[in-house]
């Protein structure tokens, strides 16, 4: 080996070495943030998982981050914990395949104390305790760690998560709820769990009752144990202000952020007019609505639906279109998944309206963000925070919610109008100047003001 060459190695291992304890430094002069979550991609990848990744990855170039999340082996025992490391993010995954709907399980409580004793927080920032366990929030309290909770729904004001009911046995399932009571729960969301023996009918009422009773009473206690919540939207601040009497001094609103690295206005790749669903196949989405929707469209469109395949539930999806019209059902596109970072290449590039159809109040969903970075055009209800992030004929079209019969008439007068949709498209975000949607780096400087915040009060 030469001089020079063994120079040129020793300078990249130094430069190698020094790039590293520099990291190290920025990491050590920085806080500790554990992230607190019920699923992280690539395993689940719902938008709050999504969010999660997303929010860590940026964080970890200049603090300490770990991820306490959850994973589902049918072979491992309940509550083991597994840690995996990668080049920036910690992840602790608790395992719980055989959980259902319990809040609160003493024996992760304990695994997850132990590991805050190991690892030891400044801050956590929970995303989500639906499949964990409510006592986390004790444990952190009881080691004095401040705590930042992001709504990402309904969980703490209703047991099932967003207001939309079951309706067991009922013709008219799925049906919005107006507000939660402990009765109205068992009857409507828990008769699942029922006997169905006759007898047993009022005494499993009375079970679901205080079962109901006694976890939203928790989540009362919870709220108090907390000391700063976000809301991703005003709709979701103002129902948990006004309808769960959360203080107003408790809340901030704080809109998502998103890497823009791969988010860009796009370069059409398609020759006919398509529609856009990304998400999963499941009720509450409103994909169902959607295909309904689609088959009485007027001229030759395609409808591509994106997402994880969800077994018998895609599976009758597939079988409802073609029930309803076998002809239109050959126009949708089953597309599976896609990694994030190729969102724009694959889905937007060839898409011309997303389309939003959720039949229950929505937050603040990614996919309308993600559109809007694109300059996508949206087609959404005209509910919850759907409709907050978009206004009809503005940045994108409403139609009335839950309503196929609606959703139709604007798919329809977007097919009929498709240079006032790109019109549309280009508004973009509605609360800037220049339609950008809010970025990934200032949305977590502003997480740092609220941790900061958080750590000094406590």
């Amino acid at each position: 080996m030469s001089i020079i060459t063994r120079f040129l190695l020793q300078y990249c291992y130094t430069k190698q070495v020094c790039s590293t304890i520099t990291q190290r430094k920025k990491k050590e002069i920085g806080m500790h943030i554990l992230k607190v979550i019920h699923g992280y991609p690539p395993t689940y990848n719902a938008g709050s998982e999504v969010y999660s990744q997303s929010i860590c990855n940026q964080l970890a170039k200049s603090h300490q981050v770990s991820v306490f999340t959850r994973e589902q082996n049918i072979f491992a025992a309940d509550f083991a914990i597994r840690e995996e490391v990668d080049t920036s993010v910690t992840k602790y995954f608790v395992n719980l395949p055989r959980e259902k709907d319990g809040y609160r399980h003493s024996q992760l409580d304990s695994g997850f104390a132990k590991l805050l004793d190991t690892i030891k927080p400044d801050v956590a920032h929970i995303g989500h305790l639906n499949h964990l366990s409510t006592g986390i929030i004790d444990q952190l309290n009881e080691k004095n760690i401040p705590i930042v909770f992001t709504l990402h729904d309904f969980w703490l004001m209703c047991p099932r998560g967003q207001f939309l009911q079951t309706n067991f046995a009922n013709p008219n399932f799925y049906q919005l709820c107006s507000f939660q009571e402990n009765r109205k729960c068992a009857e409507n969301c828990y008769r699942a769990y029922f006997s169905g023996q006759v007898d047993d009918h009022e005494r499993d009422i009375a079970y679901w009752t205080h079962w109901i009773q006694a976890r939203m009473e928790e989540a009362k206690q919870l709220c108090k144990k907390i000391q700063l919540f976000i809301a991703p939207s005003r709709y979701l601040e103002k129902r948990f202000v006004e309808e769960f009497k959360l203080p107003q001094e408790k809340i901030v609103y704080l809109d998502y952020g998103f890497p823009l690295e791969y988010l860009q206005p796009v370069k059409k790749e398609h020759k006919e007019f398509t529609f856009s669903y990304i998400g999963t196949h499941i009720p509450a989405k409103g994909v169902s609505l959607l295909i309904k929707a689609f088959v009485r469209l007027k001229g030759k469109a395609k409808l591509k639906i994106w997402g994880r395949n969800n077994g018998q539930g895609t599976s009758s999806l597939k079988a409802l279109a073609k029930e309803l019209c076998a002809s239109m059902s050959e126009n949708i596109e089953w597309m599976g998944e896609y990694a994030n970072c190729d969102i724009t290449h694959r889905v937007f590039d060839t898409t011309d309206v997303i389309v939003v159809p959720s039949i229950w109040g929505e937050n603040s969903p990614l996919v309308i963000h993600e559109a809007q970075a694109c300059r996508i055009p949206v087609i959404t209800a005209n509910y919850g925070g759907m409709k907050e992030y978009v206004h009809h004929k503005v940045n994108g079209l409403l139609f009335e919610h839950r309503s196929f019969e609606s959703l139709a008439e604007q798919m329809q007068y977007a097919f009929d109008h498709q240079q006032e949709m790109k019109s549309l498209g280009k508004r973009g975000y509605l609360f800037s100047d220049d339609g950008q949607i809010p970025c990934i780096q200032k949305h977590c400087f502003m997480l740092e003001e609220l941790y900061q915040r958080v750590i000094k009060d406590k």
